[in-house]
């Protein structure tokens, strides 16, 4: 069976008509979500319209090492009795002055009173090369962030 190479999503935004300057609808393309925003503007979270781009990323990160980590249970037929996890995004500046995210770290926690499944949950941690775990393998954005994505930049000006 070939697996195509490529898959392409489209995604969008386009600034609030409110009278801030940094606040976005997005267009999530095929999917429809009621509202998203995500929101540069505001220092204070407790104003914030939607969450800002660092945390979308964090989340992003999270959302897919949870689903692989789901997945590489279920693929022997177990499943877990329930689960949490969180993100921590890091931003500090660079070198040259600049905010950047510097790292996010992850915390997951499976809740797994089946033995057998606990046993696969181990094996889905192992260590297979370069300090990743066989279930990591399969989060296209982790993989994709830590190896850098190629960005490419068009202005229609």
């Amino acid at each position: 069976m070939i697996i195509s190479n490529e898959m392409k999503a489209k995604v969008g935004i386009k600034l609030d008509e409110s009278e801030s300057q940094m606040i976005f609808k997005c267009d999530l393309g095929d999917m429809k979500v009621k509202d998203c925003y995500i929101d540069e503007e505001h220092h204070e979270e407790v104003n914030m319209l939607g969450p800002n781009p660092s945390r979308l990323l964090a989340l992003g990160v999270l959302g897919c090492l949870s689903a692989s980590f789901i997945f590489c249970l279920k693929k022997r037929g177990f499943t877990i009795d329930d689960f949490k996890g969180e993100a921590e995004v890091t931003i500090a500046r660079n070198e040259k002055g600049f905010l950047r995210i510097k790292k996010i770290d992850v915390y997951l926690d499976p809740k797994i009173k089946n033995p057998d499944a606990f046993k696969r949950a181990k094996q889905c941690l192992k260590q297979v090369k370069d300090n990743i775990s066989f279930f990591e393998q399969y989060c296209i954005v982790t993989q994709s962030v830590r190896t850098g994505i190629e960005v490419n930049i068009n202005l229609n000006l």
